[in-house]
């Protein structure tokens, strides 16, 4: 097993919550600066992991939002602005 297939797996056992703090703190580190070259690699692609995995995640609530709505109307965007003027 590679140490790809290992980060993987733990993608897809890890929440979008979890995955999402990971990815911050990925990117706080990166931002500092701090880590050598090849730490900042090894970080960045562990981000660009995180962040396919949250994609993921999106669009599979996003396909279960559009299943549970079936053939029922789109809601339309809450806007408090335009309800305050009607």
């Amino acid at each position: 097993m590679t140490e790809k297939d290992t980060d993987e797996n733990r993608e897809e056992a890890q929440d979008f919550e979890s995955a999402l703090k990971e990815l911050e703190e990925v990117v706080t580190g990166l931002e500092k600066g701090e880590l050598s070259l090849e730490a900042s690699l090894q970080q960045f692609e562990r981000g660009v992991a995180l962040t396919r995995h949250c994609q993921k995640a999106l669009q599979e609530a996003e396909q279960k939002v559009e299943s549970l709505l079936g053939d029922q109307e789109t809601p339309e965007p809450f806007d408090p602005e335009g309800s305050a003027n009607a």
